[in-house]
C-alpha cells in the first residue's frame, strides 16, 4: 500500500532516515528462501554525528567517534512566551531555537538582542514582522492576529542541507520518534547534523561553537 508523505526517522545512536514515500520497492539480487523476492522502502541515511567523510550521507562514522544521540538540556527553556502588541501577538519558544539570526539580523527594532523583553511587537508594521518570522526555521516562532495562530506555511516537503549548519526541514515531513517543543510547528524544524546540539536531534546552534564545516555542500 502506497503512502507519498514523506518521513525522518532519527536511528537510535545513528543517522537520520529519510523515506520519501512508503511504497514497496522490490531488492535486486534479493530473494527469500523460496525464491520470492524481497521489497521494501526505499530510503536514505543522513549523517548527524557530524564525522561523515561523505556528508549529508552517513558512511558509519557514528560507529566510531562515541556518537550519542543523548538530549542534554533539562527542558527548562522548554516554553513559549507570549510578546502581545497592538496588532499581532509574537510567540517565542527559546528551548527550539537554533540561533540562525534571521530575526535579529532582518529586523532590530522587533528582535533586540540584549534586550529585556527582547521582542517588541510594535515595533514594525505587522508585514515586515510576518515575513521576518516566516523566515525562522526552527520554528520558535510564529505569530497570532486576531486570536487566530499561525505557525507553518504551505510549502512542498524538502530536506535542505544548509550552509556548515543543520538540516532544515520544510513542508511537514513528518518527525517520526522525538516529542518536539511546546507550541512548536510541526511544517518547519532544523535537525542537527554537528553533533554537538545539547537538544538533540533539534539544532541549538552549538554548530557554530563547534566550527562545524562541510566544504562539499
Amino acid at each position: 500500500m502506497a503512502d507519498s508523505k514523506p518521513m525522518l526517522v532519527p536511528l537510535p545512536n545513528g543517522p537520520y532516515y529519510l523515506i520519501p514515500d512508503q511504497t514497496l520497492h522490490e531488492i535486486p539480487y534479493l530473494q527469500s528462501s523460496k525464491g520470492e523476492p524481497r521489497a521494501n522502502v526505499r530510503g536514505v541515511a543522513l549523517c548527524r554525528c557530524g564525522g561523515s567523510a561523505n556528508k549529508p550521507f552517513c558512511d558509519g562514522t557514528h560507529g566510531t567517534n562515541d556518537f550519542s544521540d543523548a538530549k542534554i538540556t533539562d527542558g527548562s527553556l522548554d516554553k513559549r512566551d507570549d510578546y502581545v502588541g497592538k496588532k499581532i501577538t509574537i510567540h517565542d519558544n527559546r528551548g527550539i531555537c537554533a540561533h540562525s539570526a534571521h530575526c535579529t539580523d532582518n529586523l532590530a527594532s522587533v528582535f533586540k538582542l540584549k534586550t529585556e523583553p527582547w521582542i517588541d511587537p510594535d515595533g514594525a508594521d505587522v508585514e515586515e514582522i510576518i515575513a521576518t518570522i516566516e523566515k525562522c526555521p526552527s520554528g520558535a516562532l510564529s505569530y497570532s492576529i486576531d486570536g487566530v495562530e499561525h505557525r507553518g506555511q504551505e510549502r512542498d516537503p524538502m530536506v535542505t542541507v544548509t550552509k556548515d549548519g543543520p538540516y532544515a526541514v520544510t513542508g511537514g515531513i513528518e518527525l517520526v520518534g522525538p516529542e518536539q517543543g511546546e507550541g512548536a510547528s510541526k511544517e518547519h524544524y532544523t535537525l542537527c547534523r554537528c553533533g554537538q546540539s545539547k537538544n538533540k536531534p533539534f539544532c541549538d546552534g552549538s554548530h557554530w561553537y563547534a566550527k562545524f564545516r562541510d566544504d562539499k555542500n
